[in-house]
């Protein structure tokens, strides 16, 4: 495994399956997140595996890109891990735009499920 810690091996994975899931087919992403599950997705707030599913599913584009270009993943101290992304990305034929995501995995019964996930591009026009 290398020098890298077991929590930065989990959150890249995941990382890497959350968004080849995303940008192929974003209604097989229900296997990630649990009832419990919480996302606010451009300051709007979805709890539960359905309500995110539902969300990530209407999105108003057919097809999007995601490129990340830096990642950083914790332990915390009841056994999670807490991962950023930080990319860009690009839906059908808009230009490239940048983002944050935020995801605090748990272990469940031997599987790493997404609890917590925070959103937002980044745009910097704050007027």
């Amino acid at each position: 495994m290398g020098d890298k810690p077991i929590w930065e091996h989990i959150g890249s994975s995941f990382i890497q399956h959350y968004y080849q899931l995303f940008d192929n087919d974003r209604t097989q992403l229900g296997a990630i997140y649990i009832d419990a599950s919480c996302l606010t997705w451009e300051g709007q707030q979805f709890q539960g595996k359905a309500a995110i599913v539902e969300k990530l599913s209407s999105l108003p584009f057919q097809k999007i890109q995601h490129s990340i270009m830096a990642q950083d993943h914790q332990p915390t101290p009841d056994s999670c891990i807490i991962s950023m992304a930080v990319g860009q990305l690009k839906v059908d034929e808009d230009p490239i735009m940048g983002f944050h995501q935020m995801f605090l995995l748990k272990n469940i019964n031997d599987a790493w499920v997404c609890t917590n996930d925070m959103f937002r591009l980044a745009l910097h026009n704050f007027g």
